[in-house]
């Protein structure tokens, strides 16, 4: 778990990507936020995006932001029984993995932020998509694969039919 901080306000006043990926299936979160984000607000929003969906995880690492050492969330994570280890101080490379996912996550949102302008968060849900579906070398597949056992299916892919290539909506339509 880490925070991305000091993007464009959006027009829904979101300045901040809370980063959070599964280590074994390589799969990841994208949640917009504040950075004035109460803790309660913080917890309801983990509690409906990450709990409710793949239930409570064993164990958590995450950078020593202040959200993650308060007492509250040790608090909470000790009543669901989640583990949780801190990245070691001045060394962000301990939680390597979250610190490739935001290098990779930076990169997406400037190509949007060229196309979209302040509307980030919009984009935010077809770039979390995007990276769940790209191959990864690690697990030799893409997370979604690893996550649900077989592979997505997208609105978004061609196929050649006859002499033809179809997109989209009539790819569906004529290959359903």
């Amino acid at each position: 778990m880490n925070f991305v901080r000091g993007l464009l306000r959006t027009p829904s006043g979101y300045d901040t990507i809370w980063v959070i990926v599964d280590r074994l299936t390589k799969s990841v979160h994208f949640l917009p936020m504040k950075k004035t984000y109460s803790m309660e607000k913080l917890t309801r929003l983990y509690l409906k995006e990450i709990v409710c969906r793949h239930g409570v995880p064993v164990s958590i690492i995450s950078d020593r932001d202040s959200h993650f050492t308060s007492r509250f969330w040790r608090s909470l994570q000790e009543a669901l029984e989640t583990n949780l280890d801190m990245s070691t101080a001045y060394q962000p490379q301990t939680d390597g993995q979250s610190e490739r996912i935001i290098q990779t996550l930076e990169d997406m949102l400037r190509a949007c932020v060229i196309d979209f302008r302040s509307s980030w968060d919009c984009q935010l849900p077809l770039v979390e998509f995007s990276y769940n579906n790209s191959y990864h070398v690690s697990i030799k597949g893409a997370p979604y694969e690893a996550l649900y056992g077989r592979k997505c299916r997208s609105p978004v892919c061609w196929s050649e039919v006859k002499d033809s290539q179809l997109t989209g909506p009539k790819l569906i339509r004529d290959t359903t």
